[in-house]
């Protein structure tokens, strides 16, 4: 089966469209789909070209429900992915900060916008104690989880929150030096 992709006029124009999604429909996301969104997050750039993002997908009941058990935004999305780093593996800066966290929000950028490309519509969750997903998945300590991308066709419910167009002003979030 052919990939469905939606046409943009151009790049900035998809992301002005794409939005959270908070309520998805039984449809599930077909593999080659999900290939794709996969494959987005491992080509996304990262500190040193170390690729420390690790992807837990979860699309069986029992995955499912561990998600469940650790946060409660799943928004019944029937896929959902585990995005980590694993810190063992991610540039450290010299100052000290470890990138691992970083580029695994850079892979999940990545994922969200090419979802939405080809018609899936996804969350970004980062409501969830760590210690909680540890346990759950049984993760080693170097594997740290950094986020939950759910992921599954938007319901016929599903719509922008009231927020989306809200932003500042572009002047008052940039300074030119």
């Amino acid at each position: 089966m052919a990939v469905e992709t939606r046409r943009y006029r151009d790049f900035l124009e998809l992301m002005e469209e794409r939005y959270s999604v908070r309520s998805y429909s039984d449809r599930p996301v077909e593999d080659e789909k999900l290939q794709r969104i996969l494959r987005a997050g491992q080509v996304a750039p990262t500190g040193c070209n170390r690729r420390p993002q690790r992807f837990y997908v979860l699309r069986s009941e029992e995955g499912l429900k561990k998600a469940a058990n650790v946060t409660r935004y799943t928004f019944h999305a029937p896929l959902m992915i585990l995005i980590c780093s694993d810190t063992d593996r991610a540039a450290t800066m010299p100052d000290g900060q470890n990138l691992g966290t970083v580029d695994a929000t850079i892979a999940i950028t990545h994922m969200m916008l090419e979802a939405w490309e080809m018609g899936v519509g996804s969350c970004w969750v980062r409501g969830f104690d760590r210690n909680d997903v540890y346990k759950e998945f049984d993760l080693p300590k170097h594997i740290q989880p950094e986020g939950f991308l759910t992921l599954g066709y938007p319901s016929e419910r599903s719509h922008p929150s009231h927020l989306h167009t809200e932003m500042p002003p572009i002047e008052e979030m940039t300074t030119y030096i």
